[in-house]
């Protein structure tokens, strides 16, 4: 064994705090003028949110306590008065680590161990800081019942396990990662250790300089920027409130700027849409997304409503316990002026709620903020204030608050109580309908996302969902996403962009060089990324400089977010945009080394070995990713497919099938895979395999041009009339403009 901490030779040292320069003054500084407002902070989530690794501030049990479970051991331990942990390392042998920060505290505690290059990891097995009688006070792992390998990126040593590139910027004040891409390390820099008053005041030297010139006698109510104020929340209204405090609570793309309190949103980082993995179609939490996402669609944040009208900004915790802090608003009284939409109305009585005062059911909560646990122990309530709609889980499979209680219970039950207390429903088509329909191949996409994004009575991130999904469907979308473009909402003009990426650079232009000058960065930054591979001589002459000066800083950001395997594939996206092919395929296997696992970097340097003509290096990365164990179903699918796809055009048919039948498995609802696996089984003469393999397309997918018109040629050409006729009566039905229908129609008038 060895033993390692932090300074010890190789193994790096922790975070420096960074200069004064950015006018941040002293952490102590605010102590004095405003006592109350620190002695709140002092036990909140944002003053627990990192600290140093002392006995006052380490919750776990180190008197030599272990941890064993599913083949992952470790010993927490004292020793000279520090905290360590003897598990196994990054070399696969077990080590000692000194413990040199906690993370968190409530309702789980994590610690932090430094590594070689400026980095911080953080262990997988953590504290439960909650009492013993409700289950706490042990060690347990964040990821029950599964062991990762050292070169596994879901390992404590890995990347996705790693602070500087995770965390540090949401656990911090004005953090710094200062990631060098070329040599993959870390010289991070914060000007406070955990989440303190300039993290959301921002920098307050001009403040405190001000304070010192006006004694406590001569103190006036001027505007924030005559005290010194960097941030006048006052002036940001409600929704800029908010997002002050989605930079960190948000799912979402940093942009490289590192937090920057008192600017937008879209000015720092591009929230992420109701995407699936992250948000079911009805928009309810799905993945860990935190707030943001979820509050942004509620008729609350489209009211007025603010994160602080309900939390103290400085402990963190809700303003009121139970149903009185939604009776703020939601009484019988008229609500406060700001808020006109609001119906005066008693709603914390069992006339509206149904159930007996006092219990779960009569909890606003428990109906409007149903909670998902995360970490295994924190839960979390979505912030969408949505009304309960049963109806609406049973057609889209999404979560139900109901049933949810009422174990045992199914959707259909519920939505048939709630009718009977309230009358049929009259409500609005939702967009969790289209959404559904969209992800499960239902319906026209174009018409069902472009209705989505026309009305402007949608909330900006479901109608931003709806341009992401169309910036998919290519040329067909243009015109919907062309509007799009000059959207009030800069994420909806943001989602719309990439849509134009793969259009040629002529139509390109008129609409997307005027977003070089747009007013917020990130939709600046998408307009620079869908224009990187147009010539400069296509650019209007007075553009040309300006734009070279946008496209070199948008790659500086970029490599310094090229420490996720994300990141790594924007810098090789936009490398590869330009036509510096060999330098976007080094980044592409530098996001394969981050995590072997990540299919867009693979399928992209496949593609790119390809065009290359490198198929031995395409093949080996195909296999190689197929050879991986704990591949996800959908992802070895796509390898197979493109793996059968890179077969044929080797000659290697026969192998090729097998791959191609891998996919169809693994891909039910690809219809393209059996389309192309009829298609070798005809080419290689094996007829009634072929048609067996477009059938079981069409199970899948019966409305399938495709497939049917193939079905319709190869019974045809075999003199089998019958069989191809119930074929082109199928195609009528399903494709009654496609042009091959009526070419052929001549020759079936019956």
């Amino acid at each position: 064994m060895h033993l390692a901490w932090a300074g010890d030779e190789g193994h790096g040292r922790p975070p420096e705090r960074a200069s004064k320069a950015e006018g941040y003054a002293d952490a102590a500084s605010c102590l004095g003028c405003h006592a109350t407002q620190a002695g709140e902070w002092k036990d909140s989530d944002h003053g627990w949110a990192m600290r140093d690794a002392v006995a006052d501030n380490v919750l776990g049990q180190f008197d030599g306590s272990g941890f064993e479970a599913d083949g992952v051991k470790a010993r927490f331990f004292q020793k000279d008065g520090h905290f360590f942990v003897n598990t196994e390392g990054e070399d696969g042998k077990p080590a000692d680590f000194q413990i040199l920060y906690t993370f968190g505290f409530y309702p789980l505690q994590q610690y932090l161990v430094a590594f070689p290059g400026g980095r911080l990891q953080a262990l997988t097995i953590a504290w439960d800081s909650r009492s013993k009688e409700q289950g706490g006070q042990r060690w347990f792992s964040l990821y029950p019942g599964q062991r990762f390998s050292p070169d596994d990126p879901l390992h404590w040593t890995g990347r996705y396990q790693n602070w500087n590139a995770m965390c540090a910027d949401c656990h911090s004040t004005r953090l710094m990662k200062n990631y060098n891409d070329r040599s993959d390390t870390f010289a991070s820099t914060w000007h406070e250790q955990t989440v303190g008053c300039q993290g959301c005041h921002g920098p307050g030297q001009a403040h405190v300089d001000w304070a010192k010139q006006n004694k406590a006698g001569n103190r006036t109510y001027a505007a924030a920027s005559e005290l010194g104020l960097k941030v006048d929340f006052k002036a940001l209204g409600s929704q800029g409130l908010v997002e002050q405090c989605a930079y960190c609570h948000s799912r979402r793309q940093g942009l490289g700027t590192g937090q920057e309190p008192g600017h937008p949103q879209l000015d720092q980082s591009l929230p992420a849409t109701l995407r699936a993995g992250l948000y079911h179609a009805d928009g309810q939490i799905d993945g860990e997304v935190y707030e943001y996402g979820s509050f942004t669609q509620s008729k609350m944040y489209a009211a007025g409503v603010a994160c602080t009208d309900c939390h103290n900004p400085h402990t963190t915790k809700v303003r009121i316990e139970g149903n009185g802090l939604c009776m703020q608003c939601h009484n019988a009284q008229p609500p406060a002026v700001r808020f006109p939409s609001l119906q005066a109305k008693d709603y914390d009585n069992k006339a509206h709620h149904h159930h007996e005062p006092g219990t779960p059911g009569a909890q606003c909560v428990n109906c409007h903020m149903p909670s998902k646990t995360y970490m295994v122990v924190d839960p979390r309530r979505d912030h969408s204030f949505r009304v309960p709609r049963p109806d609406l889980a049973e057609k889209t499979a999404s979560p139900d608050a109901c049933t949810s209680c009422h174990q045992g219970k199914q959707p259909e039950w519920a939505a048939k109580a709630i009718e009977g207390w309230f009358g049929q429903p009259k409500r609005p088509p939702h967009y969790g309908d289209t959404f559904n329909a969209v992800r499960n191949g239902q319906g026209i996409a174009l018409s069902l996302l472009g209705s989505v994004l026309a009305d402007k009575g949608k909330p900006a991130i479901v109608r931003a969902t709806a341009a992401e999904q169309m910036a998919d469907l290519g040329p067909p979308a243009m015109s919907n996403l062309q509007w799009a473009l000059q959207d009030d909402s800069a994420l909806v003009r943001a989602y719309a962009i990439s849509g134009f990426t793969s259009m040629p650079a002529a139509e390109r232009l008129k609409p997307l060089l005027p977003l070089l000058e747009d007013p917020t960065l990130a939709v600046r930054d998408e307009a620079v990324r869908a224009l990187a591979d147009v010539p400069t001589e296509q650019l209007p002459a007075e553009r040309r400089e300006r734009f070279k000066a946008l496209l070199a800083e948008y790659e500086t950001r970029l490599r310094g977010n090229a420490d996720l395997p994300g990141g790594r594939l924007n810098l090789a996206v936009l490398l590869s945009r330009q036509g510096r092919d060999t330098e976007a395929m080094e980044e592409y296997r530098q996001a394969l080394r981050l995590d072997p696992y990540f299919a867009p970097a693979r399928v992209n340097l496949v593609t790119l070995a390809s065009a290359s003509q490198r198929m031995d290096e395409a093949e080996q990365l195909l296999r190689e990713g197929l050879a991986l164990e704990k591949m996800p179903v959908v992802d070895h699918g796509n390898l197979a497919y493109m793996l059968a796809l890179l077969l044929v055009e080797r000659s290697r048919a026969e192998e090729a099938l097998k791959w191609m039948e891998v996919a169809a498995v693994a891909l039910p609802g690809n219809s393209r895979i059996r389309y192309n696996q009829g298609l070798l089984l005809s080419r290689m003469n094996r007829r009634d395999e072929a048609l067996s393999a477009l059938r079981a397309g069409l199970e899948q997918s019966p409305e399938n041009a495709d497939l049917l018109y193939t079905l319709i040629y190869m019974h045809a050409v075999e003199g089998e009339q019958a069989e191809a006729f119930e074929y082109v009566k199928r195609m009528r039905l399903a494709a009654p403009d496609d042009p091959r229908l009526h070419a052929i129609e001549p020759y079936w008038q019956q």
